[in-house]
């Protein structure tokens, strides 16, 4: 009878503190039911008109979705136009019943005559309050298509008395009374021809161009299993080239039009190009430029052509022992008449910017200085010689990735924040950069909107307030920041912890990183966010943690180098040595029972810490992850891993180390991804496979580059409550088991890199 009553007792205590049980997937479901489109008042789609006199956004209100304009003089807030008409009309057009308040335009902006915008993936205006069909919205492109070559194309002079053309791979120049055709070149051929990009310097006296050695391409491919317009599957290709491929060689060229002369120009300092770009004719005709990545990434140039001669010189040198960000933190503008060039670099260890001087190429002054980072250049002044830009980490105390905007003139005098407020500020600035609309939030506080004065960052007018009173009803708990020393015990760290609305302080919690360490960026939200992804996966009974380690961007240089050649570090030193710290001062996170997932290059990190911290890491899910770097698109991957390719590649490559799982893994893939080699997250099977290695692997028909959509989502979900809660799922196949579709942003996308 005792042992009976002992049974029940702790029954009854397993039932009161259940976790990853159908009721909270329920909850967390209902959670995001609730959650969804009731955070008010927080524009989005913010547009100005071309003359910058309106602006427009979008905001979700009690009502539903609403469309807003304000004066940019007054700072008067009304509705943009009449949505009930507006939706009148676009039912009429389309053959179905639109809601007034959830029209869902896109890229709405103010014109002239009233706005323009895409809805139903056609383009619409609406003037004087009537709707007109523009025309179909182009599907995007590949991100791997390039440049194609076109001898169709001419290019004609200033003053178009003359043309230039590519025929038989070679140039020709044809006087466009005549029709008379002349070769200016004669050492183009198939493979190694000239390219029809041809550019006429300002007095039309000179021409210049390259001739480009193309490349055998790399094809992927790619087998769609399941197509939705026929019964056997196909077969498609992407020219995708990976890390080692070889690459085009561009040679460039100079031709006088007169004496019908080339001149030869040295590829010393052009020599093994990752990337040279097309020439930029100065405006005097002197000269032009060109810029120049040599492969691995470590010397970048802009270079200055001599058009009298084509004799070429550096103007700007960037020599670097790990490498030059150029796909994240390169900027160029050049200023006074072409005189003097902006120029951003890290050579003192900060992401900075410079004033050349373009004859010389001597350094006149450094504009911005200190222990932070230039983040964005919004716009150069040439007229004031001011600058207005982004920054991070200015202000002591705060956090370092907060964004601020500032002025500054060009001889780095008259510094002056236009956003003072201690949050992260997200802006658009008019056309003529004389105001923006300014958003200030964090992880924990309510959005404030306000439109100000880029004269001195005054505000004109307040325009929205967030709401986020339905939130709070339901329990949601406000993400909170942390910050712990990093592996040299000096660097701080940041990230955010995530609760259960159900939180109970006495409880111990399993905890989940979500990971995304690619070094392009920094991930942490700084923000206040509508996506609830993280919320939801809390709901199940877990602490969730994001956090940014060294080896990102957006802090010092020598915090960005820690991934150089080594991406299997993914700041996990500093990670785990952060949780470590949360979990010292709160008792309910359990870090023996430690879970992390990503997606892209935090598939391959998610998976990495599996295989090299073991000790730490129990659970794993991958979504189509770069498994080796070898295997992945080139530009990201020689960027931060380098070139040649060395043993370093095959030391960060999980499939080099697969037969050193010992938690659970789980990887996800999309059969079509073309932007991560589907054949990394195979041969990462293959490996584990071969060392007798359980593993589950979950492929997803037609599905992209993607976390594994709705379907993926539930996977992942219970692979967390099975192994970390030590519950199994629920059943989902059986008849009586209900419960709604999981988070739908996990679907097919290309924003991770």
């Amino acid at each position: 009878m005792r042992y009976t009553f002992l049974l029940l007792t702790l029954f009854s205590v397993q039932q009161l503190c259940a976790q990853g049980t159908l009721a909270d997937y329920q909850r967390s479901q209902s959670l995001k039911k609730q959650w969804t489109d009731k955070a008010y008042y927080i524009p989005r789609q913010t547009n100005w008109q071309d003359n910058s006199q309106r602006l427009v956004y979008t905001i979700q209100t009690p009502k539903g979705r609403e469309y807003i304009q304000v004066n940019r003089k007054t700072g008067k807030r009304e509705p943009a136009f009449n949505q009930e008409e507006l939706a009148k009309q676009l039912s009429a057009q389309v053959g179905k019943t639109i809601s007034a308040y959830e029209l869902s335009l896109q890229n709405l902006k103010p014109t002239d005559k009233g706005y323009s915008f895409v809805a139903e993936n056609v383009r619409w205006t609406l003037e004087d309050g009537r709707l007109h069909k523009k025309g179909e919205v182009p599907s995007g492109r590949y991100w791997g298509e390039r440049w194609e070559e076109d001898e169709t194309r001419r290019t004609y002079s200033p003053d178009s008395s003359l043309s230039a053309a590519i025929k038989n791979s070679n140039v020709y120049l044809r006087d466009e009374k005549t029709k008379k055709e002349t070769p200016l070149s004669f050492d183009g051929s198939p493979g190694d021809a000239y390219s029809s990009d041809l550019r006429w310097s300002p007095d039309g006296k000179k021409l210049a161009g390259v001739k480009i050695r193309k490349p055998t391409p790399h094809l992927l491919y790619l087998i769609r299993s399941s197509p939705v317009d026929q019964l056997q599957p196909k077969l498609e290709t992407r020219n995708y080239p990976k890390p080692g491929d070889n690459l085009a060689i561009s040679e460039p060229a100079l031709f006088d039009i007169a004496s019908k002369k080339q001149y030869r120009i040295s590829m010393d300092l052009i020599a093994q190009q990752y990337d040279l770009s097309r020439p930029h004719w100065r405006k005097d005709s002197k000269s032009f430029t060109l810029e120049y990545n040599q492969r691995g990434h470590q010397v970048y140039r802009v270079l200055d052509v001599n058009a009298e001669n084509g004799a070429i010189r550096p103007v700007i040198e960037e020599k670097c022992k790990t490498f030059f960000s150029y796909s994240g933190k390169r900027f160029r503008q050049d200023v006074s008449d072409e005189k003097e060039i902006i120029w951003a670099s890290e050579r003192d260890g900060w992401n900075h910017l410079y004033l050349y001087d373009a004859a010389t190429g001597q350094v006149k002054n450094q504009i911005t200085k200190g222990d932070w980072v230039v983040r964005r250049v919004m716009n150069v002044d040439d007229k004031t010689r001011t600058i207005l830009f982004a920054a991070s980490g200015m202000n002591a105390g705060e956090d370092p990735y907060y964004l601020h905007y500032y002025q500054i003139n060009f001889d780095g005098s008259g510094l002056k924040s236009l956003t003072p407020e201690l949050a992260n500020h997200e802006v658009t600035f008019s056309d003529d950069y004389e105001s923006f609309i300014d958003t200030y939030s964090r992880i924990n506080q309510a959005p404030v909107t306000v439109l100000r004065s880029s004269k001195d960052g005054s505000i004109i007018s307040t325009l929205e307030k967030a709401d986020l009173s339905v939130w709070e009803k339901s329990g949601w708990k406000a993400p909170e920041p942390f910050v712990a020393k990093g592996r040299d015990q000096q660097t701080d760290i940041y990230g955010m912890i995530i609760r259960p609305t159900n939180f109970n302080p006495s409880r111990k919690y399993p905890v989940i990183e979500m990971i995304y360490a690619g070094p392009h960026d920094s991930f942490v939200p700084k923000s206040f966010t509508t996506n609830t992804a993280l919320h939801e996966l809390a709901e199940l009974g877990f602490i969730v943690v994001q956090i940014d380690g060294m080896g990102t961007s957006n802090r010092s240089k020598a915090f960005h180098d820690v991934c150089w050649q080594n991406l299997k570090d993914a700041g996990f030193p500093d990670r785990i040595l952060w949780m470590q710290a949360a979990a010292k001062k709160y008792s309910f996170m359990d870090l023996d029972r430690v879970g992390i997932y990503g997606t892209s290059a935090g598939g391959q990190s998610s998976t990495g810490a599996v295989l090299f911290h073991p000790e730490f890491y129990k659970v794993a899910v991958s979504s189509c992850g770069c498994h080796d770097n070898r295997m992945d698109k080139i530009w990201w991957n020689e960027q931060w891993m380098g070139y040649p390719i060395g043993p370093h590649y095959a030391d960060c490559s999980n499939v080099t180390h697969a037969d050193q799982l010992q938690g659970n893994l789980m990887l996800i893939l999309g059969e079509m991804d073309d932007n991560v080699d589907p054949s990394s997250t195979y041969q990462l099977a293959d490996a584990l496979i071969k060392a007798n290695k359980e593993f589950q692997l979950v492929v997803v028909p037609n599905m992209g580059h993607s976390s594994g959509g709705e379907y993926g989502e539930r996977k992942r979900r219970d692979f967390f409550v099975q192994h970390l809660l030590h519950v199994q799922p629920p059943h989902w196949n059986a008849k009586d088991t209900t419960v709604p579709a999981p988070e739908k942003s996990a679907k097919t996308t290309r924003q991770q890199r």
